[in-house]
């Protein structure tokens, strides 16, 4: 791995580390979990734009495939690993720790790790990156309304569509072809086992997310059906 690939995740931990002791600061009235929210939203904001400069060509996004990693590649893979590590130990601080969280912390950190080191498969990492942090803003919103006293309201539940329609497009119909090309292509065993078992988390998150929308729908309409019967 190239040395300020290193330099970059070590200062890249501080950093993220530093943002989150100054957001318990700023909110110190607000839950641990509420301020490592609003870390991670600044991460998903921040991984997309990165991802989206790196993408060599547009009309294929993940082309060239299995090919060599640009620096500018190199560095935003780096970015999100640095994020991974310091938002892995904030869950094991945290008092709702979830075994699905934390696998896919460790999948996605020895997957980029992997590719880091290879020097390899950047084009498929950054096309991940993008997919898997495209709803991560609306995951976290829809949190942190609930802590704001917005809980099953109106902007709550148009927080939850949302993220449940791009984590839809983007897990369920990006995600299956980019492990498909990924695994395809030549590229290490240890890439492609870092993508199927990013699919399988994330189809797994599906079955849960679309329970949650079934069953917040389901109760919108039972809400709104008492309502009219009262009037």
């Amino acid at each position: 791995m190239k040395d300020y690939v290193v330099n970059l995740i070590v200062f890249g931990v501080i950093s993220w580390t530093t943002l989150f002791l100054v957001t318990r600061k700023v909110f110190r009235n607000r839950s641990f979990d509420f301020c490592n929210r609003i870390v991670s939203m600044v991460h998903a904001s921040l991984a997309v734009v990165l991802a989206s400069l790196s993408v060599q060509d547009w009309s294929c996004p993940v082309c060239p495939l299995a090919s060599k990693s640009s620096p500018i590649q190199m560095k935003t893979l780096a970015v999100t690993v640095a994020y991974l590590i310091y938002d892995l130990v904030c869950c094991l601080f945290d008092n709702k720790v979830k075994l699905d969280n934390i696998i896919h912390h460790l999948v996605s950190i020895v997957g980029l790790v992997a590719g880091l080191s290879y020097q390899r498969c950047g084009s498929e990492m950054v096309a991940a990156l993008w997919i898997t942090e495209m709803s991560s803003p609306f995951l976290h919103l829809r949190e942190l309304l609930k802590e704001l006293g917005y809980r099953d309201t109106d902007l709550n539940l148009a927080a939850d569509m949302a993220f449940a329609v791009i984590f839809t497009f983007a897990r369920m119909i990006g995600g299956p072809y980019l492990t498909y090309v990924t695994v395809s292509a030549h590229n290490p065993l240890l890439i492609k086992a870092m993508a199927l078992g990013l699919q399988l988390v994330s189809a797994f998150w599906f079955y849960k997310i679309a329970r949650m929308v079934m069953y917040k729908l389901g109760r919108r309409s039972s809400s709104i059906k008492k309502t009219t019967k009262a009037h």
